[in-house]
């Protein structure tokens, strides 16, 4: 199954130029969102993982069913002053400006294998930031898994050299 086919573009937005990247239309689709999900555990199934984390908001739409399949709890890394109990938080840069992310304090243990999740990798500054938080609670970042990955020009990958990144659906976008 091509993935890729069931992802709509949608033509400047949310800001005119760019190209947005729509999975809610492979979500709406059992076959393909079934499939999206298998993908991903059968890589991550023997890897170990005690936790998955997942970036807000459509990452949860993953993040949740991969977690119970691999048996993993499952840790929400959201904007600031979204989770009730103390955390911890990054800040990264954007194209323009800086934005924050956070975890709960307590959400990772010393040395638990953690499965980061987010739909898109494009600059890959927002999961670096993730990868950031989980370190800094102790946790090892045992893999990275997105649904598509932007190709050429933003060099997301760039950010993340040495971690286990899988994509299921790469996407050139022009120079």
């Amino acid at each position: 199954m091509n993935l890729e086919d069931y992802i709509r573009n949608v033509p400047n937005f949310p800001i005119e130029g760019i190209q947005f990247k729509d999975v809610t239309t492979l979500c709406k689709v059992h076959s393909s969102f079934k499939e999206s999900c298998d993908r991903l555990v059968n890589y991550f199934k023997d890897k170990g993982i005690t936790k998955v984390c997942a970036v807000e908001a459509r990452g949860y739409i993953w993040g949740g069913v991969l977690a119970y399949q691999l048996g993993a709890g499952f840790i929400l890394i959201r904007k600031p002053g979204k989770l009730p109990a103390e955390t911890i938080s990054e800040i990264y840069e954007l194209e323009y400006g800086t934005d924050t992310i956070e975890m709960h304090k307590d959400a990772i243990e010393k040395d638990e294998r953690v499965l980061l999740f987010d739909d898109l990798l494009a600059t890959g500054g927002t999961a670096k930031a993730a990868c950031n938080l989980i370190e800094k609670a102790g946790g090892i970042v045992n893999g990275i898994a997105f649904v598509i990955e932007l190709t050429g020009s933003l060099h997301g990958r760039d950010k993340l050299k040495g971690y286990n990144i899988v994509s299921l659906v790469k996407i050139p976008v022009e120079e």
